[in-house]
């Protein structure tokens, strides 16, 4: 079940966008960083555990999901494309891994690692010198 995350926990800002674009990159504040404090958030404890887990260099080391996006030379756009890039984050660590269950080697597998290892053994004996 995807959560959503509140308006109140996120913090837009315009920035200048990097890249060319000539005198409207100079002059226009499209590009949008969006802040995300994942510990102060209304996300389950198992969610802000897994995504503070992620190795993923958009979260900083005191738990802020800090996301860039300036591709589109509309604000509304690039708000849009953050919020999508975070809801991508939190879906990711959503997902709970399924714990491996040790097994065993069946007795079929023991017998062709053996008889490979048997196989392999004959062939270096055949390497061997002969007469001592």
């Amino acid at each position: 079940m995807p959560y959503s995350v509140p308006e109140a926990e996120l913090e837009f800002s315009a920035i200048r966008a990097q890249g060319p674009g000539g005198q409207h990159v100079n002059k226009a504040s499209t590009a949008v960083q969006l802040r995300f404090n994942v510990l102060a958030s209304a996300l389950p404890e198992q969610v802000k555990a897994r995504l503070l887990a992620l190795p993923d260099g958009r979260i900083s080391t005191d738990g802020v999901v800090i996301i860039k996006a300036q591709g589109t030379r509309s604000q509304e756009k690039n708000k849009a494309e953050a919020l999508a890039r975070l809801h991508e984050l939190i879906a990711l660590a959503e997902h709970v891994p399924r714990t491996r269950k040790p097994t065993r080697p069946t007795y079929g597998s023991k017998l062709r690692r053996l008889a490979g290892k048997a196989q392999r053994a004959e062939v270096k004996a055949g390497r061997a010198k002969i007469g001592s």
